[in-house]
């Protein structure tokens, strides 16, 4: 069967979701529902009323540390000027997005098809949509920690396996846990730090061949990312990401090892956009992501693409 569209080709194979902030900007005000507006908005607030947005030569994620660094609690200051109110200032900012037409379309082809959801975003403008509420994964005795809520995820109720069921999870933090917001460099360094552990440690790990069910993050989104076909859209991937794309090398490196167990991924992007650097596309081919190009964001985000893959053709 020919598509028009090269996204609506690849629903039927059911792959996860990867969304990141495209989703809350397509549609939107311009200059609204932007990470870089709400950094620009905590800059002025707390270093220069007249900043004027994050200048070239340091990332959002670096400028974040800066900002923080520049709030640094001193000895016998209250805690509300430090690090951790930065992040709730941050969340809050984001209080008022809301879902848009296209987040309820997305996420109901996704839970007709039971396809899970991972999301670089911390609001919950897609658990809104989907009319979803907090949910643990997992047995009850799992361990669980406000700054790595990696075993909660957004869904219609419990989650026993994130492989089967549609579920939202948050890769780099949620507004409902604040201090697990990854905002910073600093932050992506100790999510790698975490992760790797998991990876390589003696015991329970999924370097392990027998352990791909039984490894620390069988009942997180690490399940998802590792086991999964990825569809990746509104998500720049760009140097910045430096814990994501850390994720896709270690992906890489995982079916190399087991390559009974690769999964494919594909990254969506706007032909001609600049979207697609030669270095982004280098590294991409290097973790065995595919590029995928559309005419325009309106072939990611259009109610046509989500209706033309039912449920019955993803079983095929």
């Amino acid at each position: 069967m020919k598509f028009e569209n090269p996204l609506a080709a690849l629903l039927p194979h059911r792959p996860a979701l990867l969304v990141g902030n495209g989703i809350n900007r397509f549609g939107a005000a311009p200059g609204t529902n932007s990470w870089e507006a709400l950094l620009t908005a905590l800059a002025r607030q707390h270093l220069n009323p007249q900043h004027e947005g994050v200048p070239a030569g340091v990332s959002p994620t670096e400028f974040f540390d800066v900002l923080e660094l520049a709030l640094h609690r001193p000895p016998g200051a209250p805690r509300s000027t430090g690090h951790k109110a930065l992040q709730a200032q941050f969340c809050e900012l984001m209080g008022q997005w809301q879902p848009l037409p296209h987040h309820g379309h997305i996420m109901r082809w996704a839970q007709q098809a039971q396809a899970p959801v991972l999301t670089t975003n911390f609001e919950h403008s897609l658990a809104q949509a989907a009319g979803c509420t907090l949910q643990r994964s997992g047995p009850q005795r799992q361990a669980f920690t406000a700054f790595y809520p990696w075993g909660r995820c957004f869904a219609p109720g419990p989650v026993a396996d994130p492989l089967q069921a549609f579920a939202i999870w948050h890769v780099h933090g949620m507004a409902h846990y604040r201090q697990s917001v990854r905002l910073g460099l600093s932050h992506y360094m100790g999510a790698v730090q975490r992760v790797r552990g998991w990876l390589t440690q003696a015991g329970n790990r999924l370097y392990k061949p027998q352990h791909m069910a039984s490894w620390p993050g069988a009942h997180t989104w690490l399940q998802v990312f590792f086991h999964k076909p990825l569809l990746c859209f509104g998500l720049g991937l760009g140097e910045n990401e430096v814990f994501l794309r850390w994720l896709f090398i270690e992906r890489a490196r995982y079916f190399q090892r087991f390559p009974e167990r690769a999964q494919p991924a594909w990254f969506v992007h706007v032909q001609g956009s600049g979207d697609l650097t030669p270095g982004k596309a280098l590294f991409l081919q290097g973790v065995g992501v595919q590029p995928v190009a559309v005419a325009g964001h309106e072939q990611v985000y259009a109610a046509e693409v989500w209706q033309c893959a039912a449920p019955h053709a993803a079983r095929g």
